[in-house]
């Protein structure tokens, strides 16, 4: 049996950032592990590839949820990352970190360590900005992000504009002192190519003799001496292989596979594991509970004035957009399509924003449920106007169905399961609709189309919410980090409560769900988790 320090299983945001971090001195040796391959594909590297990526096997677990009572019954697809890079390598590249009341709220949940004070220094290691380093922001990081107010399409400054209407100030920077506000997005983006953490972490190390990688290997379960993880079980190229960990085993292979990791290897809800005649190892009820995820309701629009979809649709504009891209890496192939967005308060007294909201230069009607063509925008100027609440009440689960690990968990989200979450759903659509309303954006618009001129009043704008709204898919917080064993997972180290050598470090140990995208904060967290594990004892 092979023998490293440390084994990471799962080579995403978290995994990669780990990698490099715990191979950086060259004292220790690691071993990671990903189920999926290579990530050297144009459609993961071109920034609007990700269209491509979005329902392709090869690169994406492909994940569908149990239908929702409260959405009508459907189901949600769920895209998660299977191959270097993880999500980062098929996501939309938005870099938003939250807002800093998000980690107060996880250090008063019994989390020292997790305040804002306490994480803004990992956030400015991580990150070299374009703009430069300031207070807030870092420069000399190996994950570098763009600022896009210059290439953004022209159509997103008359969103900025209505924002501004409606009196919230311009923000040029959402990650910096403050994140009320309209403006551009940042993106994971450097020179014209995707910065998955892959490429940030990973391609920098991966010629280290401590570091071995072994991509396409599917992890079964972890294996212990009673109660201490010292390895891991993995399948690879048909043949089951172990692996033995001197120092501990950190499990980084998401908010959906780390859940169902530890619930494969035994450590989980008692009465589940017994029911599928796994032997109980640690019984942890928090496993595979508290999931949370943000749900968008979007709005679509006919344009008067020329959006994306003129460049995107026709042949030769996809040949001239190529051709821009292959010689210069700039346009709109170089760019996600939420090229603008805000955070805002919808609550009477105002404060801390509660929702985000998402401007795309483009738009598609038919698109395939759960599926969005980005090369293939409708024949006619459009554009979208999204909205998201940026702190749901409601809570899912997610449980092992059976005792194989190449079955697909099933995954319960539960959205819009409180009252709560069902109003501020409702408001977000509200929101869309003062938006449009506003001079700026009402001297463009043309025709809404979705939900359409006849849907009006409350209720039938809730139906249109309940019929329509879908998943921004950032779920988190299924091994939920705090101080008690009978429902958190993991303690303020991210240490698996009650089982030595055994860690969780991905989106899965969030308390909460933080305020905006989720790729910025799970690299925050595998930095501040890299010093953890290097400076304290072994877990």
């Amino acid at each position: 049996m092979a023998e490293y320090d440390f084994i990471v299983v799962g080579a995403g945001s978290a995994g990669c950032v780990l990698a490099n971090r715990l191979t950086e001195d060259g004292r220790h040796s690691v071993l990671l592990i990903e189920a999926g391959g290579s990530d050297l594909s144009p459609w993961i590297w071109m920034p609007i590839g990700y269209g491509k990526t979005f329902y392709r096997a090869s690169v994406n677990w492909m994940y569908m949820t149990e239908p929702n009572p409260e959405l009508d019954g459907r189901p949600s697809y769920w895209p998660r990352g299977k191959v270097m890079g993880g999500s980062s390598a098929i996501n939309a590249m938005v870099y938003v970190r939250g807002q800093p009341e998000d980690f107060e709220d996880w250090k008063a949940m019994g989390n020292p360590g997790w305040g804002w004070d306490d994480v803004l220094p990992w956030f400015r290691k991580m990150e070299t900005n374009d703009a430069g380093g300031s207070a807030f922001r870092g420069d000399s990081g190996p994950l570098h992000v763009t600022t896009t107010t210059s290439g953004i399409h022209p159509l997103c400054r008359h969103f900025i504009a209505a924002g501004q209407e409606l009196g919230w100030p311009h923000n040029p920077d959402f990650n910096g002192a403050r994140q009320e506000g309209v403006g551009a997005y940042q993106i994971t983006v450097k020179d014209g190519l995707r910065m998955s953490a892959a490429r940030a972490y990973i391609r920098p190390a991966r010629h280290r003799a401590n570091l071995h990688l072994r991509p396409n290997a599917l992890a079964m379960r972890v294996l212990f001496e009673g109660s201490r993880a010292i390895g891991v079980v993995y399948r690879h190229r048909g043949q089951q292989v172990q692996a033995r960990a001197r120092r501990e085993v950190i499990l980084s292979a998401g908010a959906v596979n780390s859940p169902q990791l530890l619930q494969l290897s035994g450590v989980g809800p008692a009465g589940l594991l017994r029911g599928l005649g796994i032997p109980v190892r640690h019984a942890l009820e928090g496993v595979g509970r508290n999931l949370q995820d943000h749900l968008c309701i979007d709005h679509l629009y006919r344009s008067r004035l020329p959006s994306l979809n003129e460049q995107l649709r026709p042949w030769h504009g996809k040949l001239a957009q190529g051709l821009r891209y292959v010689l210069a890496r700039r346009g709109p192939l170089a760019m996600g399509v939420n090229q603008a967005g805000g955070f805002v308060s919808t609550r009477p007294a105002g404060g801390r924003a509660n929702m985000q909201l998402f401007f795309s230069p483009l738009s598609y009607t038919k698109a395939p449920p759960g599926k969005r063509p980005l090369m293939s925008p409708d024949p006619f100027p459009g554009f979208l106007l999204s909205a998201q609440p940026t702190r749901p009440t409601s809570r899912g689960h997610l449980a092992i169905r059976s005792a194989d690990p190449a079955q697909p968990p099933e995954i319960q989200p539960n959205y819009l399961a409180t009252e709560s979450d069902r109003k501020d759903l409702l408001d977000a659509a509200r929101l869309l609709r003062r938006l449009a309303a506003a001079p700026a954006l009402a001297a463009i618009i043309a025709e809404e189309l979705r939900p359409g001129a006849g849907v009006q009043g409350d209720a039938a704008l809730f139906a249109d919410c309940r019929a329509r709204a879908g998943t921004v898919f950032h779920p988190v917080g299924t091994c939920r980090m705090g101080p008690d064993p009978a429902c958190d997972v993991v303690d303020s180290r991210l240490r698996v409560h009650g089982v030595g050598g055994l860690r969780v470090v991905d989106a899965s140990v969030f308390p909460t769900l933080t305020s905006g995208n989720t790729n910025a904060p799970v690299i925050m967290v595998a930095e501040k988790a890299a010093d953890m594990i290097l400076s304290g004892p072994a877990a």
